[in-house]
């Protein structure tokens, strides 16, 4: 053996040797530092296109009411540029894959893109959550173990998962009543109005909460007269590993409750025309663990953000709904810091679909974007979720989520309360007792 040779072999057997080192824990004094209270870069980026973040929009503009919905806080703000398809490989570096695609195949859908407007921002009793806890929440498989609490567990996230989780339990209010509207698209333009309401309450808001609770959800169809009545029942433990989801429907017609254990993963959600299932509601929710999750990274990218035009209730839903997808004139694009997870499906898992990316809004942990990929690695839909800040109860919130299926040219908006005069309660707050089956029963006798 020449010199060469035995010096490669004698590295080989050392490194094989050497101790392997554990990557170093998150340094969580940044927090409210040079990070924010929940993670993110305070600082902008170094052209000026993305700012500092100076607290977010903690007060509503001026002369605003209740009554009169989210109004926007930036009525003077103008587009810098549009990107559409003819443009689209200038700005590329910068778009998902899925705005990409949507460009590439629809004249209709452009991006308009104004100045980043960093308005993101949490009370200051939840933001002191998130960093007594931080460092001290785990994992445990899929779930998660000594939550305590907190709403951003791993703010300075070390794996896919942990990102993942920092949506799941973001903080949303503590308990909010909304209702809504919904509308399938087909590729020809047809479409129909479905209405929604929901009660979801987070577990500090429920005076009598179970273990191993998050959040108790209740809903109910407004209309078309073929879904009115139909009740959804939803117990969200935080340990999914220890305890599944429970579910129950009451259906109007049957006037019975039964078990629905379909409710969760991939199951279609009733009314969308198989365009959403179970876990795309919120974006991503429910039990992780029939993906491996990998942590891409953070990358500056053009989101729907600030989208307070569609809010405005002086806007009909006539004016919104398009062909292949909503009015491109309404919706905000700014440039921010997201970070991109990709699930892939475990081996022997099943769910539709084989592969997702999601891009996470740095500032508030919301999933901002989902590229969602066929069995054979097609990208097969898109979903674009529009935030807000909520400036009265400060609370980040999604104002649309639109679900674009590429295969046939039809998507499904929903989020819409132009038309709605009950404004979004929040501060919720309930007791056992309302989230059983019976109450089902009782509220199905009232619709």
């Amino acid at each position: 053996m020449d010199r060469l040779h035995l010096h490669c072999s004698l590295l080989a057997i050392l490194l094989a040797l050497a101790p392997v080192l554990a990557p170093a824990a998150p340094d969580h004094s940044r927090l409210g530092k040079d990070l924010t209270p929940i993670g993110a870069e305070r600082a902008g980026n170094a052209e000026g296109t993305i700012p500092a973040w100076e607290g977010g929009l903690t007060k509503p503009p001026p002369g605003w009411t209740r009554e009169k919905g989210y109004i926007d806080p930036f009525p003077e703000d103008k587009p810098l540029f549009t990107i559409t398809g003819a443009n689209v490989e200038q700005y590329k570096s910068k778009l998902t894959t899925g705005e990409i695609a949507l460009l590439k195949k629809y004249p209709e859908f452009r991006m308009n893109v104004y100045q980043t407007r960093r308005t993101a921002a949490l009370p200051k009793e939840v933001t002191d959550r998130v960093a007594a806890r931080a460092g001290k929440v785990t994992l445990q498989g899929f779930g998660l173990k000594d939550l305590g609490g907190s709403t951003t567990p791993f703010p300075i996230p070390q794996s896919g998962l942990e990102a993942v989780w920092n949506h799941l339990v973001r903080y949303l209010g503590g308990g909010a009543i909304r209702s809504g509207h919904t509308f399938p698209v087909r590729g020809n333009g047809d479409y129909f109005k479905i209405g929604f309401t929901s009660k979801r309450i987070y577990a500090e808001n429920i005076a009598d909460p179970e273990p191993n609770r998050l959040f108790y959800a209740l809903g109910y169809f407004t209309e078309p007269a073929t879904l009115k009545g139909t009740i959804f029942l939803v117990h969200e433990p935080v340990d999914q590993v220890a305890e599944q989801r429970s579910a129950w429907i009451y259906n109007s017609g049957a006037r019975r409750v039964r078990r629905a254990p379909d409710l969760n993963y991939d199951g279609v959600n009733d009314g969308s025309e198989g365009m959403l299932v179970t876990d795309q509601v919120d974006a991503y929710n429910g039990a992780p663990d029939r993906y491996d999750w990998k942590l891409v990274g953070k990358r500056e990218m053009y989101i729907p953000y600030n989208v307070y035009k569609l809010s405005d209730k002086s806007i009909k839903y006539k004016d919104i709904i398009r062909t292949h997808t909503i009015n491109s004139d309404l919706v905000r694009y700014e440039l921010h810091r997201v970070w991109i997870i990709e699930g892939t499906l475990k081996p022997g898992a099943r769910h539709v679909y084989a592969k997702r990316t999601f891009y996470l809004d740095e500032d508030s942990w919301s999933v901002v974007s989902e590229d969602a990929y066929d069995s054979r690695g097609g990208l097969w839909r898109v979903a674009l979720h529009g935030l807000i800040q909520c400036y009265d109860v400060l609370v980040p919130w999604y104002r649309f989520g639109i679900f674009h299926d590429l295969t046939n040219g039809a998507y499904l908006a929903g989020g819409f309360d132009n038309e709605i005069r009950t404004p979004i309660e929040f501060g919720v707050k309930g007791k056992l007792g309302d989230f059983q089956p019976d109450a089902l029963r009782r509220l199905g006798g009232t619709l």
